[in-house]
């Protein structure tokens, strides 16, 4: 059986769950892992994968001869120059999100895609979910009839570290950004026009870093459809990933999920367990997917479910929603461009 060959750039958290992912499949195989702080426990936990080339260099795997696909995960300050460099070896790219915080550093990168003639596709993860790939199905079937309002609820259950705060783009560029992609994938138009207001309600360091904590977006599709987006970086009873589509025939929902279907109805109350708390548990099966429909577009030459274009757009309505709460006013799409 013909394997995709796989070198993963950058090994952090999620670098390596691309890998564990990867090579548990039969149509993929990682050759090569880089990451700039090469250390004695990275060795062993490649070693003990079967993963035969551990670098702090990149370079030595847009290089390799052998390696078809790249995974870029690192540090998003990274991501324009590897997807350059890999395009112009010929390799097909996996980058996760954001491509860039400049939409012209974006646009130059899948510029270097097209012109490559590579496939590039964003780890927009939340589109494979099991909830919301019915949802998505649902309105491509015209269940809920012509979309007219999409409400997507997103918080977290603990904040970042003011570490990652300081580097991470801000709540829209780094959190927000899943669900401005949710919104266009469910409403199946482009967004015309964003309105975004936020304060600082959870602690206070966010303030200090410039940046928010408590967010709500309202988006305008050139559908004429709106969606609602509210984003908190901190519920106290876990990870509150909800979506409801309200259309011309009808309504569909995503609930939460829960580690089981119990509930439990005392002289107390009617109860049940705390959502799945974090992402890694909520969306484990959806990294599985995105990284098969990678490896299936490569192998078979197939559409890519998620690609750079979406990836810039879902950038332009985070910077358009910075400058609505800068601005006090909506700010259309087309001020970006």
């Amino acid at each position: 059986m013909k394997k995709v060959k796989v070198g993963i750039i950058g090994t952090g958290r999620i670098g390596k769950i691309h890998a564990d992912n990867l090579l548990r499949m039969a149509e993929a195989e990682v050759v090569a892992i880089s990451d700039l702080f090469v250390t004695e426990e990275l060795k062993a936990w490649a070693g003990a994968r079967g993963i035969g080339i551990v670098t702090p260099d990149s370079a030595e795997l847009v290089r390799h001869q052998e390696i078809d696909a790249l995974f870029i995960c690192s540090s998003t300050d990274t991501h324009v120059p590897l997807i350059i460099q890999a395009a112009a070896a010929g390799k097909h790219i996996f980058c996760e999100k954001p491509v860039s915080m400049d939409a012209v550093r974006t646009r130059e990168a899948l510029e270097a895609v097209l012109m490559a003639g590579v496939k590039l596709q964003i780890g927009f993860n939340r589109r494979f979910d099991h909830n919301f790939k019915r949802l998505r199905e649902l309105v491509g079937q015209g269940r809920v009839g012509v979309p007219h309002l999409i409400k997507i609820t997103s918080r977290d259950p603990n904040p970042p570290s003011p570490a990652y705060i300081k580097v991470s783009g801000g709540i829209f560029m780094d959190m927000a950004i899943h669900d401005f992609d949710m919104a266009r994938y469910l409403a199946g138009s482009e967004v015309d026009t964003v309105f975004a207001q936020g304060a600082v309600l959870v602690d206070p360091v966010f303030g200090e870093l410039d940046d928010l904590d408590t967010v709500i977006t309202t988006l305008t599709f050139e559908s004429g459809a709106l969606a609602v987006i509210d984003n908190s970086r901190r519920a106290a009873y876990g990870y509150d990933q909800r979506v409801e589509v309200f259309g011309s025939r009808g309504a569909a929902a995503a609930d939460n999920d829960y580690p089981n279907t119990v509930v439990v109805s005392d002289e107390n109350g009617v109860g049940r367990d705390k959502p799945l708390h974090f992402f890694l548990e909520r969306y484990n099966e959806a990294y599985v997917e995105e990284a098969k429909m990678f490896i299936d577009s490569v192998l078979h030459d197939r559409p890519l479910p998620v690609e750079g274009f979406d990836g810039l757009q879902a950038e332009l309505i985070a910077q358009a929603a910075k400058r609505s709460v800068k601005l006090g006013r909506p700010v259309k799409l087309s001020e970006l461009a």
